[in-house]
């Protein structure tokens, strides 16, 4: 099923013929390639020179012949060769500096898509990241990047150098025997039709092999992360897992297979019509020579001269198959480029008032954007994406937390609690009512104010592959050693730290899977507690915890909260028995408020929670 879905999602858009490539795609490429502007005007000036100079060669080649067969003296003959040395020695430091100009234009262009894709993913919401394949969004700033940057690095430079090498060559060839001329000239359309007919093919087999990369890359990013490996190893089928994964490779190698094929048969036929012309020249050359009507070395620099129109043309038909692959390249990095934030910050955003900071929640609603107001079929592994919006969620939410108060969010799962919660710091908007801060919508403030203000712990609690050191400074990049180890501390993790090898710069692996459940909970808590935000939202945070751990970390949150605003959800009685106010949550709406002896008074749902879920935490 999986295979089918990969083979489908190369229909739409993605697969038409792009044998004619849209005005605006090319000028989207030539803004991004003008950021060079400088080096390319030299490095394109240089290549013209290379080019002038590989005309010069032939001709001198040509005079030593005559000097040689007529009456030349030695001191000319040794003078046209060092010429032709100097010459020879002049191109080699010329390619050296263009090869550097080449590598600094061809970097310099990835850096510019990479940076602009990473950068404009960044401000993508997390639903975009909710549909996405992680592999397919890594292989555009990976692959795709890549084949873009050739077809400015090397592609354009050939086609400046042969245009003016071709160019010099007919202009050198007319004036030595025009006949010859015309009749190589008539041989062009040998070279221009079949490019112009493989460029379509071509494009079509590079977008096809690009997107079976991008799935190879999605299944091993999926597979080759800690989770996805456990999740294979208790459940999978090696040999199920090896066969899919191999259907996908095998799938890219046939495309390589034709297109190396329909490359080498186009460069091959015109290897053999370009050695055909080349005999045509030493028969009908030679036979003028004979006749006296040419001079020797005249034949011999028209049959030079020939070998640099003809690799020229070669290569110039060549560029229109590599341009077409490389416009491909560039529309898939585009393609993520064109994709729209669908939260964005204010234009001009308000100040947060100073002081402490109360959360408030009037009428709202929300549903979950459609697949296509979010994400692209391409990145999704689907032909067409759903165009429908999700049901409505969280139906009129009311209610306020005072600053330095606690509200929690309790109710069966699939409530909406983690929604509303979610909706506080921007991870989603809502649809309609609004979510303030001391007054202020979340949606008028910056998103750097947004971060200092609140503060989360997610359930799943995610950390990178880096030190416990980095996954801290990521809250507060500019906090003390001191600071640093005091939040270790008040999360009870001080002890787990220092048994470890390299005790706070040890790399925790990826997410963290070196630390145990509680130990990785625990460590986002102490990063929420280096923030220090003045809003915290704890949505499940002590849910990993045994009993022993629950009590200290409990402890620690008391003191980080002190003071502040928390909306806290939990499934565990401590977590919300103090709270100042519970809100039970049930199909999106406040089912009842209270107080834990109120609701318990009130012998309602939070009663019926209470039972069946707290009691025995009592």
């Amino acid at each position: 099923m999986m295979m089918r879905q990969t083979v489908r999602s190369q229909g739409g858009p993605g697969s038409r013929d792009h044998g004619k490539v849209p005005r605006e795609t090319w000028m989207r490429i030539l803004r991004f390639v003008s950021r060079q502007r400088v080096t390319l005007g030299i490095f394109l000036a240089l290549s013209v020179v290379v080019s002038v100079l590989g005309v010069i060669t032939p001709v001198l080649a040509g005079d030593v012949v005559n000097a040689i067969t007529g009456d030349g003296t030695v001191r000319t003959i040794v003078w046209l060769a060092s010429a032709m040395a100097g010459i020879a020695i002049l191109d080699a430091v010329l390619a050296l500096v263009n090869r550097l100009l080449s590598a600094r234009i061809g970097e310099g262009l990835i850096y510019d898509l990479r940076t602009a894709v990473y950068d404009h993913v960044q401000k993508m919401p997390v639903a975009f990241f909710s549909r996405t394949r992680t592999g397919a969004l890594v292989s555009r700033l990976n692959t795709d990047v890549v084949g873009a940057q050739r077809a400015v690095s090397n592609t354009l430079s050939g086609v400046v150098s042969n245009i003016v090498s071709l160019v010099l060559t007919v202009g050198v060839m007319v004036t030595i025997s025009w006949q010859v001329t015309v009749l190589s000239i008539l041989l062009l359309p040998i070279f221009l039709v079949p490019a112009r007919l493989l460029g379509g093919r071509l494009a079509n087999l590079q977008r096809e092999a690009a997107n079976y990369n991008a799935s190879m890359s999605t299944r091993m990013t999926e597979r080759f992360s800690a989770g996805g490996a456990i999740l294979v190893k208790l459940f999978g089928d090696p040999a199920t897992e090896s066969t899919e994964f191999a259907t996908r490779a095998g799938r890219v190698r046939d495309i390589g297979v034709r297109t190396a094929m329909l490359q080498t048969t186009f460069v091959q036929a015109l290897t053999l019509v370009s050695a055909l012309a080349l005999a045509l020249v030493y028969g009908l050359g030679g036979a003028q020579a004979a006749l006296g009507h040419l001079e020797a070395g005249a034949v011999v620099t028209l049959a030079m001269l020939l070998t640099r129109l003809y690799t020229p043309l070669t290569m110039l038909a060549n560029a229109r198959m590599d341009i077409m692959s490389a416009v491909v390249s560039f529309e898939r990095v585009f393609e993520v480029l064109d994709l729209k934030p669908l939260i964005a910050e204010a234009p001009h955003p308000k100040a947060l008032p100073a002081g402490p900071v109360a959360v408030e929640y009037r009428s709202v609603r929300f549903a979950y954007p459609s697949a296509e107001d979010v994400s692209l079929a391409s990145l999704e592994d689907v032909a067409v994406l759903d165009r429908r919006a999700g049901d409505e969620v969280l139906h009129g939410i009311d209610f306020r937390i005072e600053p330095g108060h606690t509200v929690a969010l309790v109710g069966s799962s699939g409530a909406g609690k983690s929604t509303i919660a979610s909706l506080l710091p921007r991870l989603y908007d809502t649809s309609s009512g609004s979510v303030l801060l001391g007054g202020v919508d979340v949606r008028d403030l910056s998103f750097a104010s947004l971060r200092r203000t609140v503060g989360m712990v997610t359930q799943d609690g995610h950390l990178f592959h880096e030190s416990i050191r980095e996954n801290l400074l990521m809250a507060r990049p500019d906090a003390s050693e001191e600071e640093v180890l005091d939040a270790v501390r008040r999360a009870r993790l001080e002890d787990v730290v220092n048994a470890l090898p390299d005790g706070i710069d040890t790399v925790i692996g990826e997410r963290g899977y070196r630390l145990s459940g509680g130990e990785r909970q625990r460590l986002t808590i102490a990063r929420l507690l280096l923030a220090s935000p003045p809003v915290v939202v704890l949505d499940e945070a002590t849910s990993a915890l045994d009993s022993t751990n629950e009590a200290a970390i409990q402890a620690a949150l008391a003191e980080a909260m002190d003071g502040r605003t928390a909306l806290v959800i939990a499934h565990r009685l401590s977590t919300v028995r103090n709270a100042d106010e519970i809100l039970v949550i049930e199909d999106g709406r406040i089912l009842e408020r209270g107080s834990h002896g109120e609701l318990l008074a009130l012998g309602g749902r939070y009663a019926e929670l209470y039972s069946t879920q707290f009691a025995s935490q009592e």
